[in-house]
């Protein structure tokens, strides 16, 4: 009997044990898979996060973990970092993070341009100067090196998305492709001869061909771009929409940006620029209208219903004397409106957005005697969030967000401009400058790291601006 217990207990034993080991070994093999982090392509950690989302949260000693062409992570930085590992990884302690800015409205091949003739009305500055300079000089050449210096230029400062309208466009969108930027992108279309088609039909159907090649490309968004109501009649305002309808593309139009074009639209149409698109069906979500200065209480309210956005171009409009945006009225009508620098000659002479965000609030305190009138933080969301809704893109861009689009800056903290630092958006909108912008990352790639640009050739871009320089100013005596 003793016998028979002795062995029944030695029988429960080892099963214990037996079922011991077997708990200890997945007990093992199970720290290991707990422990273990997801592979992120790019870990960007320690900075101050301006995520610019809709709570405007900014997170301290925050991280960013991203994989192919969006971000799947953001916040605390011990709590990304515990969860990802980087293949490739970005210390950013120290430093501002920041959605990449939006240059909502440029014609960058007029870098070339740059300076050619200043300090006179938009009208002479166009018909006297550019146009003839554009006639005699713009190739499809001259508009892919224009474009890799503005493409230089742009990374350099932060941005990383920008809307164009100029000729040759399908080479704007190869060079653009090329230095890993983001753009939206508008075939000129005009009433008279341009640099790359003599007629209008020729201008439209290049555009079509133009919209054809890039549907669905992550980073051009081919679009049309009629010039304006004074430039294009009816029917190529009409057809231009049509256009741009039938491949779901954007509109792209100068709208509201003189008071010559205003008093014209009133004398020849009987209403203002906007109420003439909106009567021609033109006005709408997919439109993006530039610079919007004289737009009435009528105006705004259309372009709000009909959800178009507008972009200010604060350098550009006191340039050429043009007027002053309601900018203020235009967001409390609920108009998205964002930032643009307008074309870099003439107009402006640079592509430098954080030089337009200061303006931008400056501009309208002056003229309205308010200090009060447009803050900090409003030009900051015109530059980021406000300006990818201007786009019809606030979906992917704008923002920090999961599931957003991996556009992102980090800003330096250590020149002497950028300190103290006791709030975030005043520092962004009046002390910091575009020099400070370290490093870029567009889609999930770095495109400038430690001022390094990565992804153009700048010195050969700028030896080439030279030699156009000696080249145009020959063609013009």
């Amino acid at each position: 009997m003793k016998s028979r217990r002795l062995r029944c207990g030695s029988w429960f034993l080892g099963r214990v044990a037996l079922l011991s080991s077997i708990f200890s070994f997945l007990f093992s093999i199970s720290l290991p898979a707990q422990g273990k982090k997801e592979i992120a392509d790019l870990l960007v950690s320690g900075a101050t996060v301006v995520t610019m989302d809709a709570d405007r949260r900014i997170i301290e000693d925050g991280a960013v973990a991203v994989k192919g062409d969006a971000i799947v992570a953001l916040g605390p930085r011990l709590e990304i970092e515990r969860k990802y590992a980087g293949t490739q990884v970005i210390n950013a302690r120290g430093k501002l993070m920041l959605p990449g800015f939006i240059n909502g409205h440029t014609h960058v091949p007029m870098t070339l341009l740059r300076g050619l003739k200043d300090d006179v009305t938009l009208e002479e500055w166009l018909t006297k100067s550019i146009f003839p300079a554009e006639a005699k000089n713009v190739t499809e050449d001259f508009v892919r090196w224009g474009t890799r210096l503005a493409a230089a230029e742009q990374i350099r400062g932060g941005v990383t998305t920008f809307a164009d309208m100029y000729y040759f466009e399908d080479a704007v969108a190869e060079e653009t492709k090329a230095a890993g930027m983001r753009g939206v992108l508008g075939e000129s279309i005009l009433d008279f001869p341009a640099p790359d088609n003599k007629s209008n039909a020729a201008m439209l159907d290049y555009t079509e061909k133009f919209l054809k090649r890039w549907q669905g490309d992550p980073l051009i968004h081919a679009a049309a771009a009629p010039h304006s109501i004074y430039t294009c009649s009816q029917r190529t305002l009409q057809d231009s929409a049509a256009l741009a309808r039938k491949y779901h593309a954007p509109i792209l139009i100068h709208v509201g940006e003189t008071k010559r074009e205003l008093n014209d639209s009133r004398e020849k149409n009987g209403t203002t620029p906007v109420q003439y698109l909106d009567k021609l069906g033109i006005l709408g979500p997919d439109l993006v209208a530039a610079h919007c200065i004289f737009v009435d209480e009528a105006d705004r309210k259309l372009l709000a219903q009909r959800q178009a956005g507008c972009v200010h171009n604060p350098s550009s409009n006191m340039m050429l004397a043009s007027g002053v945006s309601p900018v203020p009225e235009l967001r409390a009508a609920g108009v998205a409106v964002g930032l643009g620098t307008d074309g870099p000659a003439g107009s402006n002479n640079d592509l430098d957005l954080m030089e337009e965000m200061d303006l931008a609030a400056k501009l309208q305190k002056i003229t309205r005697m308010d200090p009060r009138a447009l803050g900090a933080k409003a030009v900051v969301e015109m530059a980021t969030i406000e300006g990818a809704k201007a786009l019809h893109m606030e979906k992917e861009i704008g923002s920090l967000e999961t599931g957003k689009k991996a556009d992102l800056i980090l800003i330096g903290l250590d020149a002497p401009n950028a300190v103290p630092m006791y709030d975030v958006y005043s520092q962004l909108a009046y002390a910091l400058k575009s020099s400070d912008v370290e490093t870029v990352v567009i889609a999930g790639r770095v495109v400038m790291r430690d001022k390094k640009v990565l992804t153009v050739d700048e010195a050969a871009a700028i030896a080439k601006a030279r030699e156009y320089k000696n080249k145009i100013e020959a063609s013009l005596k």
